[in-house]
């Protein structure tokens, strides 16, 4: 399948992690942090893609790895698109938002 041993030693895994401890930090943000929703969808969307990446790792074979990627990817857009409202509803700063969407 791979030359990875454990889905920890993946790089887009380790970036989904590094993400995922992001979008957690404005969870605590002044509005966010009591917009239950919306807190609650980034929270899991962001947690989504790294968790697809490991278990996709995790199955018996390229294929369903492959299928895996593409859920962990479609699962970045929608975090992308749960930012785009954070910021939209003033609970982070443009330059936030920016940095947040390029990890995405």
């Amino acid at each position: 399948m791979s030359t990875w041993k454990s889905f920890e030693e993946i790089e887009a895994w380790q970036m989904a992690r590094v993400f995922c401890q992001n979008i957690y930090k404005i969870m605590n943000y002044d509005g966010l942090s009591t917009d239950y929703r919306l807190k609650d969808q980034i929270n899991g969307s962001s947690g989504s893609i790294m968790d697809n990446i490991a278990e996709g790792f995790e199955r018996s074979g390229n294929k369903e790895f492959i299928n895996f990627l593409s859920i962990a990817k479609a699962s970045a857009g929608e975090s992308r698109s749960q930012l785009y409202r954070i910021m939209d509803r003033d609970y982070i700063s443009n330059d936030e938002f920016e940095k947040l969407k390029q990890e995405s």
